[in-house]
């Protein structure tokens, strides 16, 4: 192959490439204050959640090492679609960097960005900025709340006006 060429594909491919700015967290998270039931608010639509349409949340439950999730919502029949799956904390990050896996031994990146002062709220994301969620702990959060965490997201460099709301009817016991 021609330098040339060679030069101008490698050129192409890091065209291609997005880069982004570090992503701060919050300086720390009490993972036993963290843990218990959050209502979804918020999030950036997902492969994943594609099925859901109402009444998201998650539950965490510490077990020794890691954390219990289980991921739930109810889907257009008024079925409940649920997943388990683990998180672990990464190491000198304050507990605000978790991994978390629903189909181990593949894990993804759930980061505390901003959080309630009393953790009556939430926003998490994940370095590539494609996937964020805004979480509180009641099904509703007043719209000033939410508007701040998403203004919070946005200047992460997350796209806000993305973000879809949803809809808590009732909660899954």
């Amino acid at each position: 192959m021609k330098p040339a060429f060679l030069a101008l594909t490698a050129l192409m491919l890091l065209a291609g490439c997005r880069s982004h700015a570090p992503l701060p967290t919050v300086e720390r998270l009490d993972i036993p204050r963290y843990m218990g039931t959050w209502y979804e608010i918020a999030h950036l639509p997902n492969r994943f959640q594609a099925d859901c349409t109402a009444d998201t949340q998650a539950r965490y439950q510490q077990t020794g090492e890691q954390v219990e999730v289980l991921n739930r919502c109810r889907m257009k029949d008024g079925s409940v679609k649920a997943a388990r799956g683990i998180a672990k904390v990464v190491p000198e990050s304050g507990n605000a960097k978790l991994r978390v896996s629903f189909f181990r031994p593949f894990y993804g990146d759930y980061w505390v960005l901003g959080l309630g002062p009393e953790y009556e709220w939430v926003l998490v994301g994940e370095p590539s900025r494609e996937y964020a969620w805004v979480l509180s702990r009641t099904p509703q959060l007043d719209e000033a709340t939410v508007q701040a965490a998403l203004a919070q997201a946005q200047g992460l460099g997350f796209n806000a006006k993305a973000f879809t709301r949803t809809r808590q009817t009732q909660p899954i016991e």
